[in-house]
């Protein structure tokens, strides 16, 4: 029963526009279908690392988070305003689609952005805590034996499937953008990501007056 949940809770939980996911759908548009998904299955590498430390030590890392969670925003907000500036400087430079397909050097940069995104950014893990305490408070997962290894993966592998699907629609179909299109895209994505800098670094000011 909590392998089919865990599958559900990971894919619902991908498929909100958050910056996780128009950074893929970035990198899946200005490389290619392999360099997105790169980034997708490291989110998804995370959240299964995420729920399974939130099942087996919820208390531990509650308290860690609190301790650090105005200095992880700050850096999350840094973060976004950074890959929304380059979206948009490259946003300038979109050119005429080409027919042929070009050799794209690999390189692990989405995964590694992705990892600082997943780091800098306590909403998160704290997702995540709420997901372990719905899950055990229904004892549909509980501490023993093989059970919360096996509902954190089946949370990464429902991520996983959205991922896959999002980046292969991405992949298959932005090369029919016309420049201004692309352009259009890729401003928008980066006002995204911005307004969640800008959201992330009000939030700050709250967690003050709740320290202070």
């Amino acid at each position: 029963m909590f392998f089919p949940i865990g599958l559900l809770i990971g894919f619902i939980a991908a498929i909100p526009l958050g910056p996780i996911n128009v950074f893929v759908i970035s990198q899946t548009m200005k490389r290619d279908h392999f360099h997105g998904l790169l980034g997708g299955l490291t989110a998804c590498l995370l959240d299964t690392l995420y729920c399974l430390g939130a099942i087996l030590g919820m208390s531990h890392i509650t308290a860690l988070i609190n301790r650090w969670v105005i200095l992880l925003k700050a850096a999350a907000a840094l973060f976004l305003f950074a890959i929304s500036v380059r979206l948009f400087l490259q946003s300038r430079k979109a050119r005429e689609p080409r027919t042929e397909r070009l050799e794209i050097k690999k390189t692990p940069r989405p995964a590694l952005a992705v990892l600082v995104m997943y780091i800098s950014n306590p909403t998160l893990l704290a997702f995540w805590l709420g997901t372990a305490g719905m899950v055990t408070s229904h004892y549909w997962v509980t501490n023993d034996g093989l059970t919360p290894y096996l509902f954190a993966l089946a949370c990464g592998l429902g991520g996983g499937l959205w991922y896959f699907i999002l980046t292969r629609y991405v992949s298959k179909y932005h090369h029919m953008f016309s420049p201004r299109t692309f352009r259009r895209f890729f401003v928008g994505m980066a006002l995204i990501l911005s307004a969640f800098g800008v959201y992330t670094f009000a939030s700050i000011f709250v967690d003050l007056k709740l320290h202070f």
